[in-house]
């Protein structure tokens, strides 16, 4: 399957779960409802959903199925989203101004706690109309709250390495991701095998193992494009994590593998925001491509790509199957 292919698939659920999830943001007051769909509205991949959808069709599943949950992890993510952006105090996201900006940050802190609990609420009622055993019902909770604690942990994790005066290692970067984003793409798969009507705990496992493995690879890739993306296709600046201080997997890498002169050219424009000249960055961008850090975190992102794959070898050939790992390709091969 190509590139080509697996974004139209992607974007042929991405209609359907975006139809269930207006639905699911409609009430009163009117604004407060407006301010949790803001960023839905506005598009995107939902990959995640896609993996909760595939992963319960794997095992049987059907869309209908599949659906709450997948609308579930949307939600989160979005949760997630409109509270980073308070967090860092941003003023855009993808071309669209942020909750707080558009709607005061009273607002958009309550958007958020709407798409929070809301997320819980699709799968306790939603799934029992679709005919989900409560027992699994339960299961899911718990996987889904359990997922959120850590995201909440992994977050918190960034923040401190973000105000503190050091580099983290490398290792401690990668267990900060698999909570911070991995965690919903596990989350997703798992709550994919437990919409399927007939599932065991090894596929659990499984699945779950799969998500994890994609959401580190999913964060490498997206770490790579904060440093060396086009801006043409980010809608950022060349460099921008770098010129923001973002301590992130490529940086932490280009700092261990540079020394003398080229290693403090990063570090001059490092966090150094407006200060920072466009040459500058230029030159940063330059040394960290000069001394392979593109490839090397290619080459990590395939490696736990790899693993996600061998986590689903063993079931039987599908077309559920197959687009869980044209996913999987997709996300390592995204473009910069």
């Amino acid at each position: 399957m190509k590139a080509s292919s697996i974004k139209s698939e992607l974007e042929s659920y991405a209609s359907t779960v975006n139809e269930f999830l207006l639905r699911s943001l409609e009430g009163k007051p009117k604004e407060l409802y407006q301010a949790s769909s803001h960023l839905i509205r506005t598009g995107g991949k939902r990959l995640r959903p896609f993996m909760v959808i595939k992963s319960c069709e794997m095992l049987g599943g059907t869309v209908k199925r599949a659906l709450p949950a997948a609308a579930a992890v949307e939600l989160v993510h979005n949760f997630t989203l409109v509270h980073d952006d308070i967090m860092d105090n941003d003023e855009m996201r993808h071309g669209t101004e942020t909750v707080h900006r558009y709607y005061g940050l009273p607002l958009a802190i309550l958007a958020g706690d709407i798409l929070f609990s809301k997320s819980f609420q699709l799968i306790t009622f939603n799934g029992k109309k679709v005919g989900i055993p409560e027992s699994d019902i339960t299961n899911m909770v718990a996987q889904l709250s359990r997922a959120c604690t850590e995201i909440c942990e992994g977050q918190a994790t960034d923040i401190g390495f973000a105000s503190s005066t050091k580099f983290p290692g490398v290792q401690q970067y990668i267990d900060m991701i698999e909570k911070k984003t991995a965690a919903l793409f596990e989350v997703s798969c798992a709550l994919g095998a437990l919409s399927a009507p007939s599932h065991i705990t090894r596929d659990i496992e499984n699945l779950s193992s799969f998500g994890r493995n994609i959401g580190i690879a999913f964060q490498l890739v997206d770490d790579l494009i904060g440093v060396v993306g086009d801006p043409k296709l980010t809608g950022k600046a060349a460099g921008n994590d770098i010129r923001e201080g973002k301590k992130t997997y490529p940086i932490l890498l280009a700092l261990n593998s540079t020394k003398g002169e080229k290693r403090d050219k990063i570090l001059k424009v490092f966090g150094a925001k407006d200060k920072a000249s466009s040459s500058d960055i230029k030159e940063a961008v330059r040394i960290i491509s000069d001394v392979g850090i593109d490839q090397d975190v290619r080459n990590e992102a395939r490696k736990y790509m790899n693993d996600a794959i061998k986590a689903i070898e063993g079931y039987g050939d599908s077309d559920a199957k197959r687009s869980l790992q044209f996913s999987a390709d997709f996300v390592v091969g995204r473009s910069l």
